[in-house]
């Protein structure tokens, strides 16, 4: 009976812990939510990124880790003395929660920082960079807590990666392109000729539109006919790629010809419309070449090179430009009474000589 009364002061006493734990960890649980929320009021006042990221990632992953570390010293003190061999994967089970929850507070911090730095930085950040070293960094972070894991649970981490070079190996030969393509979105990602929302086209392929897409494995481009065009990234590695979006200029590069009739009046011509577009308000003429010369004498006109740039490189806005110079320099041709040749023949027809007369 003593031996019995003992047992019961013995699991009244562990009772009495387990549920001082339990209660203590919702305490602190409670407590760290109104820490949070204090920091958080004044953290408003700040306009900081990385202080931001470190409390936003912070509160999911330090109160799941009250809860778990509570129950787990709470399982901990309830399996003292006990026989059981279930008790003896706490202390794993803690270092593999702790490896958990680190790794969730990394990814967290990254995917905040990605998702936000635009709001903080004042210079313009390249959405496509930024998103592949977000992932580089996740991902990064997840196979260094996989293997942190299996190395807390007894796994040798130098088998599994003796495995995973010879696994590399296979999956390499047989996945090459699938590699091709990852290495190509890197080499996008990092040389960045061109961004998600750019106009691109190839000469070397029928490949025109506009880029809504960088991903691992290929580049969706949005044609202007909207149809869906998928592009393996490996395919950019071997391709002239064109990036009209990034152009500063558009030109305008047009022959006028005149009739050779109105040769008295082509130097007027041709002053005139290098004057209309020096004071034209949408050319470019500080910094871009104003060509306007008379270029050649042609079968059937003379021909007047006109070769300028706009300020915009909206494709709208340009053919509205484009057209008011092309009437402007209409009316300063008609203006000085001349007018455009068309394709013409002259043909010279001689007269014959007149017949002898007839001797008999």
């Amino acid at each position: 009976m003593e031996s019995l009364s003992s047992l019961g002061d013995v699991f009244d006493a562990k009772g009495v812990y387990v549920f001082a734990i339990v209660t203590t960890t919702l305490v602190v649980r409670f407590a760290a939510k109104f820490v949070f929320d204090r920091l958080a009021k004044q953290l408003e006042r700040t306009h900081n990124l990385y202080d931001d990221a470190v409390l936003d990632a912070a509160r999911k992953p330090i109160g799941w880790a009250i809860w778990a570390f509570g129950i787990l010293f709470a399982a901990e003190v309830a399996g003292q003395d006990s026989e059981s061999e279930l008790f003896d994967y706490i202390d794993p089970i803690r270092d593999v929660v702790a490896i958990v929850l680190l790794a969730w507070f990394a990814v967290r911090f990254i995917r905040f920082v990605e998702g936000h730095i635009a709001e903080y930085e004042r210079t313009a950040m390249d959405k496509a960079t930024l998103a592949a070293l977000s992932k580089l960094l996740r991902a990064s972070v997840l196979i260094t807590a996989l293997l942190m894991a299996l190395q807390s649970v007894g796994v040798p981490i130098t088998g599994v990666l003796a495995f995973g070079g010879v696994g590399g190996l296979a999956v390499g030969f047989a996945a090459r392109d699938l590699l091709a393509n990852f290495f190509g979105a890197l080499m996008i990602f990092l040389d960045r000729p061109f961004a998600e929302g750019d106009w691109v086209r190839s000469a070397d392929r029928e490949i025109e539109g506009t880029v809504e897409q960088i991903g691992w494995r290929m580049t969706s481009i949005r044609t202007f006919d909207q149809r869906p065009l998928y592009v393996p990234n490996s395919v950019f590695s071997t391709l002239t790629v064109e990036n009209p979006s990034r152009m500063r200029n558009r030109r305008i590069y047009e022959i006028v010809g005149v009739r050779y009739d109105d040769v008295e009046v082509v130097k007027d011509i041709v002053d005139d419309i290098r004057r209309m577009l020096e004071d034209h308000p949408e050319m470019e003429t500080e910094t871009r070449t104003l060509i306007v010369n008379l270029l050649s004498f042609g079968p059937s006109s003379l021909d007047i090179m006109i070769y300028t740039f706009t300020k915009t490189t909206d494709w709208v806005k340009f053919h509205g430009i484009k057209e008011d110079v092309m009437l402007k320099v209409a009316d300063i041709v008609a203006g000085h009474g001349a007018d455009f040749a068309f394709p013409t023949q002259t043909v010279h027809v001689e007269t014959p000589p007149p017949a002898e007369p007839d001797p008999r």
